[in-house]
């Protein structure tokens, strides 16, 4: 299992996200308080996988769900995604960055300085109080220099090397800027081709033949055959700056340096960065199940209605293109559903029947990624494992990636090929389904496994009552947050907070006294 998902491409890489929500404040002079529902979390999801995230409620599983989404815009971090690349999508955060470059080089120098002068500091001192504080300095030197190489060598790669980017920076804006043009072609291309469909399909249910259609539409022909030579204009523009480029680079490429830097070249899209209107047309790919059934579906709708207004929203269809019904036929057909049912009502279906409707309104717009936020959690437990075996067919059909959020840990390991544990803003273990389960190294992943009800009887077998209730987020514990539940605390777990580190292979842990087997 580990062996294949190295295997497989990273579909989302997590880095240090954050969201922090902030408190009202009680008079003008109180100190702004913020609910930190996601601390520091950094993971990376594989295409075709299902990631399980597991933890007790508030633990912060579906705030982080929906802030990978942007639906909540993080407050912090990196959230990568290689679905799509910088030069399909041309968000500006892009351009702002490759205008900036010669800046950003200097203070990325600046920002290794102050690492290396923090690190020299941690190193003289002695193990205690003041060694711990100066640790927490230097993570978050060591995150700052890290960010800034990132932010620029996702860009740039080997011309990291170069000690004037002014020259640089010049050319790939150039490049930019004419991937930006031949963004915008495109998309008017095919817009213009779903209505050129639409406007056909009404035609042909009119009773016209193809020589009256093909006349009727010409004028639309020759406005899309006259955006396909503007198109060819720019890519053969574009192949030009991409040749100057491969030039340019040539005298780094002998640099032992070269390849590190390049490798970090990988046209990602910092979902973070991008704007609501760049967001949004970003929503296609990525979607969202959501856990109640019955609020998540608007009433005045049917379902027909319900599941095709997003695939008028993304242009798949024209409102006049008789397939665009077909087509959600076969998407209701698909998930289990009758064909009969599209022109009913939200009121008059079941709860597990409306789960239905709500992931075919998700799957009809072909997405890569799905966040399934407690998907079964409402429904009877005989219909729970139909959904399931609904999602895992669907997975195959549409090699769809799943985050799956649950409390349920019979459920997660059903379904889950990864598995994440969450406690109070933080993953505090990573890894295989099978991995996790027979051998848990994270004191708080022992307890919930512990608390699984059995039917076995094993008299030797000791369940693991946690203790106390979960500390407040706005205030955490210093260190380690669990320490204040934890049976095998000591004193460095309350002020050093565990790094987040690979204990065996695929199997992640952030703990100082990893539990071992």
């Amino acid at each position: 299992m580990v062996k294949e998902m190295k295997d497989k491409k990273v579909l989302l890489r997590i880095e240090n996200l954050k969201q922090y929500f902030p408190l009202k404040k009680t008079s003008f002079r109180a100190e702004q308080l913020f609910v930190r529902a996601n601390d520091d979390v950094s993971i990376d999801i594989y295409e075709g996988e299902t990631l399980g995230l597991v933890g007790e409620s508030g633990c912060g599983k579906s705030t982080f769900g929906r802030s990978i989404l942007q639906l909540y815009k993080q407050t912090d971090g990196r959230t990568i995604y290689y679905g799509t690349s910088i030069y399909e999508l041309a968000p500006n955060y892009v351009l702002d960055i490759l205008k900036k470059l010669p800046t950003l080089k200097k203070e990325y120098l600046e920002a290794v300085k102050k690492e290396s002068e923090v690190r020299a500091s941690y190193e003289k001192e002695k193990e205690g109080d003041n060694q711990y504080r100066i640790l927490e300095k230097l993570r978050l030197a060591e995150k700052d220099a890290k960010d800034r190489l990132l932010d620029m060598a996702q860009l740039i790669g080997g011309f990291m090397l170069a000690t004037n980017l002014e020259p640089v920076s010049e050319v790939l804006v150039n490049e930019y800027e004419t991937s930006i043009k031949a963004n915008k072609v495109r998309k008017r291309i095919q817009k213009d081709m779903v209505k050129l469909d639409g406007v056909k399909s009404a035609l042909k249910e009119k009773g016209q033949s193809d020589a009256a259609i093909k006349s009727e539409t010409a004028s639309q022909e020759a406005k899309i055959e006259a955006q396909r030579k503007e198109l060819a204009t720019i890519e053969k523009e574009l192949g030009a700056i991409h040749s100057k480029i491969e030039k340019m680079l040539d005298e780094y490429r002998s640099n032992p340096e070269f390849e590190k830097f390049n490798n970090l070249r990988d046209g990602g899209v910092n979902l973070a960065k991008l704007t609501e209107t760049e967001m949004r047309g970003m929503r296609k790919e990525m979607q969202l199940i959501f856990q109640d059934p019955y609020s998540s579906l608007n009433p005045r709708l049917t379902v027909g209605q319900i599941v095709s207004e997003g695939l008028y929203a993304h242009d798949m269809f024209d409102k006049r293109d008789k397939n665009a019904q077909e087509y959600v036929l076969e998407t209701l057909e698909k998930c289990g559903l009758a064909k009969y049912f599209v022109h009913r009502y939200p009121h008059q279906f079941s709860g597990g029947q409306r789960q239905r409707i709500g992931i075919a309104r998700s799957v009809a717009l072909q997405p890569k990624f799905i966040v399934c936020d407690e998907a079964v959690s409402a429904l009877d437990v005989s219909i729970q494992s139909q959904v399931i075996n609904l999602l895992l067919d669907l997975k195959e059909q549409e090699n769809l990636t799943y985050m799956f959020i649950s409390h349920d840990l019979s459920v997660i390991k059903y379904i889950s090929d990864r598995v994440g544990v969450m406690y109070l803003g933080n993953i505090v273990e990573l890894a295989p389904t099978a991995d996790l389960y027979a051998h848990p190294m994270h004191p708080y992943t022992e307890a919930l496994l512990g608390s699984i009800p059995t039917t076995d009887i094993d008299d030797n077998k000791q369940i693991y009552v946690l203790e106390g209730d979960i500390p407040s987020p706005i205030k955490p514990p210093s260190g380690c947050k669990f320490h204040t539940r934890c049976k095998y605390a000591t004193d460095i777990c309350k002020k050093v907070v565990p790094i987040f580190e690979e204990v065996t292979e695929g199997h992640f842990v952030a703990c100082h006294h990893k539990l071992k087997y």
